[in-house]
């Protein structure tokens, strides 16, 4: 584990963050105080989400040690998967995704983090990694939170699949983690 692996790992995963933020400011068109407390609420829960994760997956450490990297290519590679495909099947109600209210907010964060909660089992082998890690993983998923929120609202509908490039960036991490733990 090293901090590349980390912030390509943050990018990956906050990606879905990013495109519900966008949904959020392509439907807004003009820049709302709750925008940072959306970036923050999802944020938050991209940190907690993998500290559930690994505590659950300690108790499997010996296990984990033995196949962390053949683990790590197969929890990467089907959230990657998962990402593509969502990319080309679902379609989100923009009307649904824009309320503002808290209660709303908190299920899309949810929604936004439950494939995270296994990338806990990546720091199973790394504990000292984990805290520097979910930090670093929950600020990028704000950034780019509020960033997608930003570019909705200035930029237009956006011709990027923000979920594609994701799952894409997390099967390319999951195959470098699985080469480098099979050399």
């Amino acid at each position: 584990m090293d901090w590349i692996n980390v912030i390509v790992m943050g990018i990956g995963l906050a990606m879905d963050c990013c495109a519900v933020s966008t949904v959020q400011g392509l439907t807004h068109r003009a820049w709302h105080p709750r925008a940072l407390l959306m970036a923050c609420i999802f944020g938050c829960f991209h940190m907690g989400m993998p500290i559930i994760g690994y505590y659950a997956g300690t108790l499997f450490v010996n296990f984990m040690q033995t196949y962390a990297h053949w683990i790590a290519l197969a929890l990467l590679g089907f959230l990657g998967v998962k990402m593509i495909w969502e990319s080309y099947h679902e379609e989100e109600d923009a009307e649904k995704c824009a309320n503002w209210n808290i209660s709303n907010l908190l299920l899309l964060a949810i929604a936004t983090s439950i494939d995270v909660l296994a990338t806990g089992l990546l720091f199973v082998p790394y504990p000292e990694w984990l805290y520097p890690s979910v930090v670093t993983i929950g600020c990028i998923t704000a950034l780019f939170s509020l960033g997608g929120y930003l570019l909705g609202v200035y930029v237009g509908k956006l011709k990027i699949n923000m979920e594609l490039i994701g799952g894409l960036v997390l099967i390319a991490l999951g195959i470098k983690i699985c080469l480098e733990g099979c050399l």
